[in-house]
């Protein structure tokens, strides 16, 4: 397969590369500087969101485009960086939109990122892809409308997929080395009331829920890239606490996590509690359906290094 993709370069983003170019898959990476990249068997730079950039005509019989562009969420939300996180996902979605209108050999299926973040927050709900929002916050109203610019695809026959993220564990990047630190120093502990949803998934789940999603042609429309069993912060850090032979004691209240983030602390105060029917249903077996599965193959050996 020929498979076009944005934001290659990011934690999902570079396990995709990996994934599709071990199995002989040819990667076009879309880029604003192709300077300093030099191009491989299996993967092209092509440059984009540049004035003069015209990616489309490097662009050849794709069969499938992935869409994972946008500013990080991990810094505090100014109106400046609401704005650009807002933009950023907006104005990338639009111009894949437009390359996808100027292709002749139209790709399959367009991924678009999208995430959990989609429903609210609630700590009782239960939200599956048909569950309406809970509330209307910045995160939910960012995602509405990254959405909505992808729904565009559809128009142009092509199938298309909003890939609706929960937190992401990987042991190197994303949300989880952060949450290990203070653990690794014997001082972690629950983090608000506690009573907040985690709705994770680990990296390997997030790749193959992608690929899943790529030959199922049922998955179309939102799809929960979540494990079938979240946990409550005060559940998530005790298991944590448990993988890396570690106390779970020193609680920090939500004040003092939104006074050190600002509104970006909802991330870590807040949560949802996501269900991944749709890949369920449809069959799809996950690696690391329980967290205990999950943080044992994360971190072991993670109390050895500390």
């Amino acid at each position: 397969m020929n498979i076009a993709i944005t934001g290659g370069t990011g934690l999902v983003g570079s396990a995709l590369t990996g994934y599709f170019t071990a199995k002989g898959h040819h990667l076009f990476i879309l880029t604003r500087n192709t300077a300093n990249k030099q191009d491989k068997e299996n993967i092209t730079f092509v440059e984009w969101l540049q004035d003069e950039s015209v990616p489309e005509q490097k662009l050849t019989n794709i069969d499938v485009f992935i869409n994972l562009a946008g500013a990080s969420l991990n810094s505090r939300w100014t109106k400046r960086r609401k704005k650009l996180i807002l933009e950023s996902r907006t104005n990338a979605t639009r111009e894949v939109i437009r390359i996808i209108g100027e292709l002749s050999y139209k790709p399959k299926v367009l991924i678009n990122a999208s995430a959990v973040g989609y429903y609210g927050v609630s700590k009782r709900a239960v939200f599956t892809e048909s569950s309406p929002s809970e509330n209307k916050d910045f995160l939910q109203s960012v995602c509405e409308a990254w959405e909505t610019e992808a729904a565009a695809a559809e128009s142009a026959g092509v199938r298309t997929v909003y890939a609706r993220f929960g937190l992401i564990l990987d042991n190197k990047e994303g949300a989880l080395p952060s949450i290990l630190l203070p653990y690794k120093l014997f001082a972690g502990g629950r983090i608000g009331s506690g009573e907040q949803w985690y709705s994770w998934v680990h990296l390997r789940d997030v790749v193959e829920l992608i690929n899943f999603a790529i030959f199922c042609d049922q998955v179309k429309g939102a799809l929960n890239v979540t494990a079938p069993c979240p946990e409550k912060m005060k559940n998530f850090g005790k298991t944590l606490a448990k993988t890396i032979n570690r106390p779970h004691w020193l609680p920090v209240p939500a004040y003092f996590v939104h006074r050190l983030f600002g509104e970006m602390s909802t991330l870590i105060t807040e949560g949802q509690k996501v269900i991944p029917r749709k890949a369920l249903s449809l069959g799809y077996h996950f690696s690391y359906p329980e967290l205990d599965e999950a943080f044992a193959d994360l971190l072991e050996n993670t109390d050895d290094t500390a």
